[in-house]
């Protein structure tokens, strides 16, 4: 991935935007140091080593260096997308340079370049010292943000203060703290605003589940986000507690735990799997006509060391269908070298999970191949 993200082409571009930019810029020596010391750096080396190779090239005040970094910047994302316009990773400079020389003593002017920034680029990464150092300055300037016309904008309020970002430094606020900001931005037009909302929520769930469902129930009843939106940003942050049979995430879904089901039928293709072929099952349920139903299966991991992995897939959403039953058939590939888990020779389960009850299980074996 990083080799397709630093390639020649796109660091001649950002030689090009400094060069037009910053009239003694060299953007041929610029980009004959920055190819030659990528070799060995991973992904976020790669962008400190380029805002090195270009911050080598800027006026040293701070001030200076702002208003160079914002006359090389490109033109801004386009405002008229909804969703997945991230940006190009070798615009991530502006960021950088504004936490290494702006946290502690230019603060205000940092944020302003972050601001400008996070229209070409996330700076998502980049809020984030700046809440730890100043949380009270950096929230009010958040405030205003999730007001501005700017989408890429209004995102960074969330996705910046996500309490489990992904590759991200920690913040050290309370994750309630932000609860106010995603009040206003969970009524956002844009997808790519209210995806965000959603997966905030769903980290929240993870550390404090009855207030992520306690906000969901308050937005419903604001009836200020479209409906069909809001109910898919619901899915969408209380992903984790249907995994897990979360109660109340389940009845907000339109599940309820104690449905009257019952399983008739469990039957696996074969008690014994070659690591690298594929489990099959067929299912059937039964229960009132018309009853809701999400059916998960929870493969059960054998371990060397005698403890038990375990996760859940999604098999169906659905409702009982008008015989008072629903049938159901499922083919999972145990892939041997797949890159989230090490499969294992041995004693395996699986187990069927209706409306967050496990309500079956099933044992099998795996087996290495010949």
């Amino acid at each position: 991935m990083k080799d397709q993200l630093f390639n020649v082409e796109t660091l001649s571009d950002l030689a090009a935007e400094y060069s037009a930019a910053i009239s003694d810029f060299d953007g041929a020596a610029f980009h004959r140091q920055v190819v030659a010391g990528l070799q060995g750096r991973e992904l976020m080396e790669r962008l400190d080593w380029i805002a090195d190779c270009i911050e080598a090239r800027l006026p040293t005040s701070f001030s200076n260096m702002a208003l160079a970094l914002e006359a090389a910047m490109p033109a801004e994302l386009d405002p008229s997308l909804q969703d997945d316009d991230f940006g190009r990773f070798i615009h991530a400079v502006p960021g950088i340079l504004a936490v290494r020389h702006g946290l502690e003593a230019h603060r205000d002017r940092a944020l302003d370049l972050i601001h400008a920034a996070t229209k070409r680029f996330s700076m998502e990464f980049y809020i984030r010292p700046f809440l730890n150092r100043w949380p009270e300055e950096t929230f009010a300037r958040l405030d205003r943000w999730a007001r501005d016309e700017n989408y890429h904008v209004r995102r960074l309020v969330s996705e910046g203060t996500r309490p489990k970002l992904p590759w991200a430094k920690a913040i050290t606020t309370s994750p309630l703290d932000v609860l106010p900001l995603l009040d206003r931005l969970h009524a956002d037009p844009t997808r790519y605003v209210t995806r965000s909302v959603a997966n905030h929520l769903n980290d929240i769930a993870k550390i404090n589940p009855e207030a992520v469902l306690e906000r969901l129930a308050s937005w419903q009843k604001a009836e200020e986000q479209d409906a069909k939106e809001l109910q898919w940003m619901t899915r969408h942050a209380l992903r984790t507690l249907v995994k897990q049979g979360h109660p109340g995430a389940l009845e907000m879904m339109g599940y309820r735990a104690d449905a009257d089901i019952r399983v008739d039928r469990f039957d696996l293709g074969s008690d014994h799997v070659v690591i690298d072929q594929s489990l099959a099952f067929d299912v059937t349920l039964a229960g009132p006509v018309g009853t809701p139903v999400l059916v998960d299966y929870v493969l059960g991991f054998h371990r060397p060391s005698g403890t038990e992995g375990r996760k859940v897939f999604k098999l169906k959403q659905s409702v009982i269908g008008k015989d008072g039953t629903l049938a159901l058939a499922k083919s999972h590939r145990l892939k041997g070298n797949a890159t989230t888990f090490k499969l294992h020779p041995g004693p395996h389960k699986v187990a069927l999970q209706v409306n967050g009850r496990i309500l079956a299980e099933r044992p099998f074996d795996l087996v290495p191949a010949d």
